[in-house]
């Protein structure tokens, strides 16, 4: 099976299958195209293929239902297109068959070169596209269409930021290439510059107010900047508009549902949820939304749709890991503890199996920014940077309980919380370069060639781009990226006027935590197994150990269990630090009103409780491999 994965296989099953039709042996290629299909379904050729031989059955329209599957996931097909065009006319289908022929003619206009790279990569053979494009763009270096194609197979291929340049350069040579626009706009999203991105769809929407797809972008990129109460009217809208059909009905109830759930609509949103459902029942990232609201309980009936649902075989990958983790939540609700487990393992081993994370690579950068950011590099830059008091960083590892102290400061008149902000991590990989597999900087020695005025220019820059975030005109903001605490070093250079806290928790709490949640898109792929975890942990300690020596009292360390043992304590140490008068409202925290988009949404929308304390006991039996790993960190921790 792992052999037949590969391209080199795929397309030998393919040329298997065109030798048996070259010889008349139709149902065995057939019987190839069926095993071809199982191993790469997305494959636009051998759906092209089976036309071919749905034709020579006389079977038109299996021939038209297969051309049409191939020209949907693969539109640069020109035999496809031909095909179709005769099928429809001897069909008597007119209007169809025209459809067809205009297709294809644009694709004779356009350069052959150009044709065959796009279908490359329609199919995912990103390394033959591009060399295809990069030979093309060779001779004809100005042909938008094809810098347009080679900027998205540079996304593709995992390099963002080139084809952001890419895109920026076509839009310089022809301002109104909406698709072009379309693409920067998208691109500028994945980069997280929302405000950019934002920009963009409202240029496109001026142009053409009512494509759904430019609406889709608009609505992402108010979602990226926290604009949440603006988007759920717009999704409604495009729910009522024409067209909707399933698979975007899921998707748009899906995104209200998330968007309500973050302004507090608890109610609205397991509606929106339930409809993205209804519309697909096995959408696994709606079960495991629902889910991770924390608070809700499925039902006998929907246990067992998520039973039968993740025991499918043809279940894609990601959806079985969103399954896993919201049928885990399900049953450990229902206190079936030893089941649960074995979801969640399972979900994390799907999960982790896809993961890139190396942890010795997390360990390298933790030592090398130890050697760079020492005592003496920073008295020597003692007057740089802004200082300007407004942001607060709070940092620390996921699942930590800094939600919590996010909401206790936003709860105070004088500061307005934002989201996790990713302006920080953005310039340590400017400046430094990102590790491919793990997002860490590559060099971060480079931050020492930083001037003065660099690191001025910096800081004011990070005022400027988060003042999108801002709306309510407070004094003070929160920045709570937890994985800021790799960049201590540049925001203290930079902001030396912020306020820093680490908010820590009991390792096992935390540990289990995290092998319990799933996380979005990449994002902390540590998280998935239980050493890859502890090891995380240990780096952190150590690196944090690290900042308090070299920037003694920069940092305010908060202990979880500390402020859920003595709220008003905890509440009066974080406010001392930040400079700010107690106020009672938060030690109210759960009545304030704010969106809040992180996994704990719900659970700091309720007095603050002691069941995240010894919660992990329940799974005792199963977290010996964490707690081995974790060592020393068990107790040292505290330090």
């Amino acid at each position: 099976m792992t052999e037949l994965a590969g391209t080199s296989a795929r397309d030998a099953l393919l040329q298997q299958a065109r030798d048996l039709r070259a010889r008349q042996r139709v149902p065995e290629a057939l019987a190839t195209l069926a095993r071809l299909q199982h191993l790469h379904p997305r494959f636009s050729r051998l759906y092209q293929e089976r036309g071919h031989c749905q034709v020579l059955l006389g079977d038109a329209a299996a021939a038209v239902e297969a051309l049409n599957e191939a020209v949907r996931l693969n539109p640069t097909l020109p035999a496809s297109w031909d095909m179709l065009q005769q099928l429809h006319r001897m069909r008597g289908d007119a209007a169809r068959a025209a459809g067809a022929a205009r297709r294809l003619a644009a694709l004779r206009r356009l350069p052959p070169e150009v044709v065959v790279a796009d279908s490359l990569f329609a199919d995912g053979d990103l390394e033959p596209a591009e060399a295809a494009i990069r030979d093309y763009l060779g001779r004809d270096g100005r042909n938008v269409g094809a810098l347009r194609l080679l900027a998205r197979i540079r996304l593709a291929r995992e390099a963002p930021d080139e084809a952001e340049l890419l895109l920026r350069n076509v839009l310089d040579l022809a301002p109104d290439y909406h698709a072009a626009r379309f693409d920067h706009g998208m691109v500028l999203l994945q980069t997280q510059k929302p405000r950019l991105a934002r920009q963009e769809a409202d240029r496109l929407l001026a142009q053409d107010p009512d494509n759904r797809e430019f609406l889709k972008l608009h609505a992402a990129a108010c979602v990226g900047l926290g604009d949440y109460e603006a988007v759920i009217d717009l999704y409604a809208r495009l729910l009522d508009g024409q067209g909707t059909v399933g698979a975007e009905v899921a998707d748009l109830r899906l995104w209200r549902a998330n968007a309500l759930k973050v302004v507090g609509r608890q109610a609205e949103a397991i509606a929106d949820y339930h409809a993205a459902l209804a519309a697909r029942p096995d959408y696994g990232v709606a079960w495991f939304s629902l889910g991770n609201l924390k608070t809700y309980r499925f039902t006998e009936d929907e246990i067992a749709r998520l039973r039968a649902a993740e025991a499918s075989p043809a279940l894609q990958d990601m959806d079985r890991v969103y399954l896993c983790f919201a049928l885990g939540k399900a049953l450990e609700d229902r206190e079936d503890h030893a089941a649960s487990w074995r979801c969640y393992e399972r979900g994390n081993a799907v999960r982790r199996a896809a993961a890139r994370w190396r942890p010795e690579v997390a360990e390298r950068v933790a030592d090398r920014l130890k050697q760079v950011f020492t005592a003496g590099v920073f008295a020597e830059r003692a007057d740089w940077g802004v200082a300007d008091p407004a942001p607060i960083f709070i940092l620390g590892l996921p699942r930590s309980g800094s939600t919590l102290v996010e909401q206790i400061l936003a709860s105070h008149s004088q500061v307005e919380g934002t989201q996790e902000l990713a302006e920080i991590g953005r310039y340590v990989a400017e400046l430094c370069g990102r590790d491919p597999d793990c997002g860490l900087p590559v060099r971060p020695e480079a931050l020492l060639n930083l001037t003065a005025p660099d690191v001025g220019a910096l800081g004011e820059r990070f005022l400027s781009e988060t003042r999108a975030y801002r709306r309510s005109g407070r004094p003070f903001f929160i920045d709570k990226m937890p994985n800021n605490f790799w960049h201590i070093g540049l925001i203290h250079l930079v902001l030396p006027g912020s306020r820093i806290i680490d908010v820590r928790r009991e390792p096992m709490a935390c540990g289990f935590s995290n092998l319990k949640q799933l996380f979005g898109a990449t994002h902390q792929e540590f998280a998935y197994g239980a050493v890859d975890l502890a090891r995380y942990y240990r780096t952190y300690l150590d690196l944090m150990g690290h900042w308090d020596e070299v920037l003694a009292g920069r940092v305010l360390r908060v202990s979880y269990e500390d402020v859920v043992e003595d709220l008003e304590g905890g509440v009066r140490k974080i406010l001392d630090h930040c400079g700010l008068a107690f106020e009672p409202a938060c030690l109210a925290f759960h009545q304030t009103q704010r969106g809040v988009r992180t996994p704990s949404s719900e659970q700091v929308r309720r007095p603050i409780g002691r069941e995240g304390l010894d919660q992990w006991r329940r799974y005792e039996p199963w977290l010996t491999p964490l707690r081995d790993a974790l060592g020393d960190a068990l107790t040292r921790y505290r330090g």
